[in-house]
């Protein structure tokens, strides 16, 4: 038995020395079948934790060599690993394969294959996460920014939790390419968006980040009144006052038809923060601001039929902070 494990051991030594080898002699291609060879190997044994770092380093040995396709191929095979051995998430391997995603070439076929998996594995330990952990989403976000790929950067960032990594961001991106007179929007749709995926702690931080970050930005109370809706609106989910929220949305109206998906936004927000019911779908629709006073016509009806003495409010569907 002894000397069986001993000759695998030998067998995988050989295999290691042959493949240094290859890349002393540019042979990237055995290379990579070597490492393709000592994974069914490994897996075969259940060496996971071997594996992976076999993986881990072949495939950032192979990208740094310029070798994107294999390398990604090791990348991918990697987190092949992290699903099949139903490996728990954690910074360090968060941290690998961003290292990974970085490396790889920005027009690589194969580099957005092995995002969507690892952020596939990245939820595996929690149904909060349906589209991937927002640590690893964090990462990504940075990656994108870094690259100058801000479109990709911002809909990561929505995944994260970091609404100050996001601010900042933003107040670049507005700087350098965005209208003088858009300075409000740049925030509102973020913090509105947020919101919708009830992030709310994590809206907050965007909102406070971005006015005190901007160097265009005075205030509270601030000269424009979109910011300051958003203000008070986050203040007024925080208080689950949906009375306010409706006096809210009449008194800025104007600004919220600047954009046409802020009532979709709202709309929302009704729903998830104050238990408001979706609008009917046929001919009486009546909208965002008339479903609003209808819900809050029937609430207070309730209100006065039960005597109570309390103010009008509805409780937010999660007390939780996100």
């Amino acid at each position: 038995m002894t000397d069986s494990k001993d000759a695998k051991e030998h067998g995988m030594q050989r295999v290691l020395n042959k493949l240094q080898s290859s890349f002393s002699k540019g042979d990237y291609y055995e290379a990579h079948q070597m490492y393709r060879t000592l994974y069914f190997r490994y897996l075969n044994q259940k060496k996971y934790d071997q594996l992976k770092k076999l993986l881990y380093d072949g495939a950032i040995q192979m990208l740094d060599y310029g070798q994107g396709t294999s390398g990604a191929d090791l990348a991918e095979l990697l987190v092949s690993v992290l699903k099949e051995t139903k490996f728990a998430p954690n910074e360090t391997m968060f941290d690998r394969i961003a290292i990974l995603f970085e490396k790889m070439d920005q027009g690589l076929l194969e580099r957005d294959a092995f995002l969507n998996n690892a952020l596939q594995w990245s939820c595996i330990a929690s149904t909060d996460y349906k589209t991937g952990h927002p640590d690893l989403h964090r990462r990504i976000a940075e990656i994108f920014w870094r690259q100058g790929n801000y479109t990709a950067a911002r809909y990561h960032y929505l995944h994260s939790s970091d609404g100050c990594g996001f601010a900042t961001m933003l107040v670049e991106l507005h700087i350098t390419k965005g209208y003088s007179n858009e300075v409000d929007l740049f925030i509102a749709q973020v913090v509105l968006q947020y919101l919708c995926l009830k992030k709310k702690n994590t809206a907050y931080d965007a909102f406070e980040s971005y006015t005190s970050q901007h160097p265009n930005i005075k205030g509270p109370p601030y000269l424009l009144p979109l910011l300051n809706f958003i203000c008070f609106l986050l203040k007024i989910i925080e208080s689950g006052k949906f009375a306010s929220f409706v006096v809210l949305c009449e008194k800025y109206e104007n600004c919220i038809r600047r954009d046409p998906s802020y009532t979709d936004y709202l709309e929302r927000i009704s729903q998830i923060f104050f238990n408001v019911k979706p609008p009917r779908t046929n001919a009486n629709n009546p909208g965002f601001f008339g479903n609003l006073i209808q819900s809050l016509v029937t609430n207070l009806n309730e209100y006065e039929s039960d005597n109570e003495n309390e103010d009008i409010m509805f409780a937010p569907s999660s007390s939780s902070r996100s």
